[in-house]
């Protein structure tokens, strides 16, 4: 079922945790954050929102990194119920895509809900000082890629580099809902 993510609370800071990565480590939020910013993405292997935007998402990270703005994705999904985006899958397709930023496990989904995320994918820009400037999408790509489309997220994060604020008109992230765990 598709999900339309929330507009940006300007200023919210990001909540801390610490996860197991899909390259063997832990991460701390204090060890994603760049000299510039943090993007935090959640994301999936089966949602084909996330597929569409995959390649240009590797793209905008290895840019974004140039100017200081680290890149990290948490895959918060039941895995149960969707056996794709298991640890073991996502360490796969880590691999695979060659991913050049961390690619998290939420299995508790804590922090999905610690932050709101409501989709994937559902984008996370913050400043330096770990403050939310951008909760908007990544281009104007859907289920299909657009090609050539404005890159609104690596805009909006350049400019969150530059300034510590990010752009006032944004347009919300949409995608496939959080696959939700039962409640036991």
């Amino acid at each position: 079922m598709a999900a339309v993510a929330p507009v940006c609370n300007f200023g919210e800071k990001a909540k801390p945790f610490e996860l197991p990565a899909t390259d063997g480590r832990r991460y701390r939020l204090e060890d994603l954050v760049g000299p510039k910013g943090l993007v935090l993405v959640f994301m999936c292997n089966h949602c084909p929102y996330v597929k569409a935007i995959i390649d240009k998402l590797i793209r905008d990270a290895k840019d974004l990194a140039a100017i200081g703005v680290n890149t990290a994705a948490i895959c918060s999904n039941d895995a149960t119920a969707y056996p794709e985006d298991s640890f073991e899958n996502m360490k796969r397709w880590a691999e695979e895509k060659k991913f050049p930023f961390p690619y998290l496990h939420d299995e508790s989904q804590e922090v999905a809900r610690a932050y709101g995320a409501v989709c994937t994918p559902d984008f996370f820009g913050y400043n330096a000082r770990l403050e939310l400037q951008y909760r908007g999408r990544l281009d104007a790509s859907g289920r299909s890629p657009v090609e050539g489309a404005r890159r609104e997220l690596f805009e909006a994060m350049k400019l969150v580099a530059e300034t510590g604020k990010g752009p006032t008109e944004q347009i919300p992230s949409m995608g496939c809902s959080i696959k939700w765990k039962q409640a036991a």
